[in-house]
C-alpha cells in the first residue's frame, strides 16, 4: 500500500509524520478523522540507496580485549555493572560494539544477568566469553575473570598477527614476481619478437619457448583470469562444507613448513583456552567443548569431540588426545602430569607458553627461509625471460664478429 507524508495542525500544533493509504484521498480523510487539518499531504518519496557493505565494519579481537580489560578495571574499583556498561558503551569507540554493550545494559537492568545478556551478541561475545563471565558471576569473582579473560584475548590477538605477518611478505613477493612476470610477457617480449620476426632467421629455442609463453597469455589471458577466479571461489565454497574444511585443514597440518607453524599454533591455541576456562572455574566437559568450537582447525576440533566423548565415558583426558595425532608426545605426557598431580590448568598453562615461544621461533624461521627462497625465484624467472630475449642478439653480435 502507497505510504505519504504530511504535514498539518492538530489541537493548535503543528504535527508531521506518514501513513498507509489506498490512494490521496483516503489520506486525507484518515487525517479528518484523527483531526488533523492537513497543510501538506504528498506520497512518500522512493529511496534509492544501494546497501554497500562497510568496508572496515565490525567487531574485532583487539575491541573486545580493550573491553574486557577496562571493564574488568571499573569492576575491580567497586562501579556497579550497569553504571560500568554505560560508561564503556559511551566512550567505544566501535559503533557496532557500542551498541551491544547498551543493550546489554539495558538487559541487566530489566533484570537479566550479566552473561545471559551478552549471549545475545554472539559475534561480540562468543561462548568461550560468555561461560566464563557466567563462572565468574556464580564464583564472585567477576573482575579476576575478566582479567583472564582480557590477557587471552590479548595473547590471541598477538598469535594472530605475528602468523598473519608471517604469510603477509610471502604472499606479497609472490603477487609481485607474478606481475612482474606477467607485465614482461604481455608488454616487453612482444616489443622484441616484433623485431626478430622483422630481421628473419632461426632462433634459439628458449627464445621460441618465452615467446610462445607471451602469444598463449596475450590470447588467452582472459581463460587465465576465468580459471583463477573459478578456482578460487570453488575452493572457498568446498572448504566452507564439513568434508571440505576437514580435508583441507589436514592438509594444511602436512605442509612442509607452514604445516609445523599450523600445528604449533593450534597446541597453544588449544592449552591456552582450556587452561583459561579451567582456572575461571568451568567443569572440564563444558571447557572442552567450548575449546573444540574456538580450536581454528577442523582436525583438531574432531579430536577434542573425540576426547570428550570419552571422558564421558570414563577415561583420561591425554588417552584420547593421543590418538588425534596432532599433539605431540610432549604435551601429551604434560596433560597426563597435570591430571595425576591436580594441576591441570596450571600445566596446560606451561604449555601454552612453551608453545607459544615455539610459534615465535617458527615465524621467524619461515620468514628467514621464505626471503631468499622467493627472490630467487623471482630472479631466476625474470633473469630467464631476459636471457632469452638477448641470445638472438649474441647470436647477430657473433654472426657479424
Amino acid at each position: 500500500m502507497p505510504k505519504f507524508d504530511y504535514v498539518g495542525v492538530s489541537e493548535g500544533r503543528q504535527v508531521k509524520g506518514e501513513l498507509e493509504a489506498a490512494n490521496k484521498e483516503d489520506a486525507a480523510q484518515i487525517l479528518r478523522k484523527k483531526r488533523i487539518r492537513t497543510i501538506s499531504l504528498k506520497p512518500k518519496a522512493i529511496s534509492l540507496k544501494l546497501s554497500l557493505p562497510k568496508i572496515g565494519s565490525g567487531i574485532k579481537l583487539q575491541d573486545i580485549s580493550r573491553f574486557t580489560r577496562q571493564f574488568a578495571a571499573m569492576v575491580s574499583a567497586g562501579l556497579p555493572l550497569v553504571q560500568c556498561l554505560d560508561i564503556l558503551g559511551a566512550q567505544t569507540e566501535n559503533k557496532d560494539l557500542a551498541s551491544c554493550i547498551k543493550q546489554v545494559s539495558a538487559d541487566i537492568q530489566g533484570g537479566n544477568n550479566l552473561a545471559d545478556s551478552m549471549m545475545k551478541f554472539p559475534k561480540a561475545f562468543n561462548s568461550l566469553y560468555c561461560n566464563m563471565v557466567a563462572a565468574g558471576e556464580q564464583s564472585g569473582n567477576l573482575d579476576g575473570v575478566l582479567n583472564r579473560l582480557a590477557e587471552y584475548q590479548e595473547k590471541a590477538d598477538a598469535l594472530r598477527r605475528k602468523i598473519k605477518g608471517a604469510m603477509t611478505y610471502p604472499v606479497i613477493v609472490a603477487l609481485v614476481a607474478v606481475g612482474a612476470t606477467g607485465a614482461m610477457l604481455g608488454f616487453v617480449v612482444p616489443t622484441f619478437a616484433q623485431m626478430f620476426m622483422d630481421m628473419g632467421g632461426e632462433l634459439p629455442t628458449p627464445t621460441r619457448i618465452v615467446m610462445g609463453l607471451s602469444n598463449f597469455l596475450q590470447t588467452w589471458w582472459w581463460a587465465i583470469m576465468l580459471i583463477i577466479v573459478g578456482g578460487s571461489v570453488a575452493l572457498m565454497q568446498y572448504y566452507k562444507t564439513e568434508k571440505g574444511r576437514i580435508n583441507i585443514d589436514r592438509i594444511k597440518l602436512k605442509l612442509p613448513v607452514f604445516g609445523d607453524l599450523e600445528r604449533k599454533s593450534s597446541v597453544s591455541r588449544f592449552s591456552q583456552t582450556l587452561s583459561t576456562l579451567l582456572t575461571s572455574g568451568v567443569s572440564i566437559i563444558e571447557a572442552l567443548s567450548i575449546t573444540a568450537k574456538t580450536a581454528g582447525n577442523k582436525v583438531l576440533e574432531l579430536g577434542i569431540m573425540r576426547t570428550l566423548e570419552k571422558i564421558q565415558g570414563g577415561l583420561s583426558i591425554a588417552e584420547p588426545l593421543q590418538e588425534t595425532g596432532v599433539f605431540p608426545p610432549m604435551v601429551i605426557h604434560m596433560i597426563a602430569v597435570g591430571e595425576r598431580t591436580g594441576d591441570l590448568a596450571g600445566m596446560l598453562k606451561k604449555v601454552s607458553d612453551f608453545y607459544q615461544e615455539e610459534v615465535d621461533a617458527a615465524v621467524e624461521a619461515l620468514t628467514s627461509i621464505i626471503e631468499p627462497i622467493m627472490i630467487c625465484v623471482m630472479g631466476v624467472i625474470i633473469g630467464g625471460i631476459l636471457i632469452a630475449m638477448y641470445l638472438p642478439m649474441f647470436d647477430m653480435v657473433g654472426a657479424i664478429s
